[in-house]
């Protein structure tokens, strides 16, 4: 009965955030301001989720000290995909059973399943924290499990007061405290949901394989410019554990150049690189 609680809840929200997104792009008007809150709020997102939720938590590519993994963990999480120690279980799930059966977002069970009805799966949810022992030590982040949703209230909040802000300021414009929620919230949201599962659906489907792994994985240009460097997927899955997926020139990685960032800021360390024997692996 717990699991189907949670299932049902996730049902919910995302039923009701995709529902809103679309009413609200119908009537809220879109200018400059909403192109801008939409797209700066994209970009930080999707860095929570792919500096954050999957080099961070999943595969430890760096190391950083408690109180930036904190901050790590509230921007991934702000995006409404569930806790860090949930989501870094899930993908080490992943990456021991990539495209088996007992995959549990693999595209061999269809696209859709792919890409979001997996979340409707209760083996999903009834994952503890066998596969996160190293996470689970921290209890902030135990917390932050249960309670999710919290962040992404508070980034929605964020967006609608930073409106109001905005719309005091200029006056002629109008009101934006709405228009911000809806771009810099509920838009945001739903374009960072499909960048993210496009990688399960779309990255084991379409690219190309310059690693012989034994899964499906892909690289694909588009979806690494999409995902902020997730799309060279087939990289990725040929050496997990590295802090960047974009192994070679002509494969952007803007997640990879922030963690160099962050590294030069002294914030991480210890950053993870691409063993040169894959590297020449690659090249032949």
């Amino acid at each position: 009965m717990r699991v189907a609680r949670k299932i049902a809840l996730i049902r919910t929200i995302r039923l009701t955030v995709h529902a809103l997104a679309l009413v609200g792009v119908l009537v809220v008007p879109f200018d400059r301001w909403a192109l801008l809150v939409a797209g700066v709020g994209y970009v930080l997102s999707m860095l929570g989720v792919t500096v954050g939720y999957h080099r961070y938590f999943a595969h430890l590519a760096f190391k950083t000290s408690r109180w930036f993994q904190l901050v790590l963990a509230l921007l991934a999480i702000s995006t409404l995909q569930r806790g860090v120690l949930w989501w870094a279980a899930v993908h080490r799930h992943h990456h021991r059973r990539s495209d088996r059966d007992d995959d549990f977002h693999s595209p061999r069970h269809g696209f859709w399943h792919a890409h979001f009805s997996w979340l409707d799966s209760p083996r999903v949810h009834a994952l503890g924290h066998g596969l996160v022992a190293d996470l689970a030590r921290f209890p902030e982040l135990v917390l932050l499990d249960r309670i999710y949703y919290v962040p992404a209230l508070l980034w929605g909040l964020g967006c609608a007061a930073l409106g109001g802000l905005v719309g005091a300021l200029d006056p002629e414009g109008g009101p934006r405290a709405l228009q911000f929620f809806v771009y810099g919230f509920l838009v945001r949201t739903v374009l960072v949901w499909h960048a993210t599962f496009a990688i399960n659906s779309l990255a084991h489907v379409f690219g190309t394989r310059r690693y012989a792994t034994d899964d499906d994985s892909r690289n694909s240009l588009l979806l690494g410019i999409l995902a902020l460097g997730e799309g060279w997927h087939n990289n990725h899955h040929r050496c997990p554990s590295a802090a960047r997926n974009g192994f070679f020139p002509g494969e952007p990685d803007l997640s990879y150049a922030v963690i160099r960032g962050l590294a030069a800021l002294g914030l991480v360390w210890d950053v993870r690189p691409v063993p040169r024997h894959i590297l020449e692996e690659g090249r032949r």
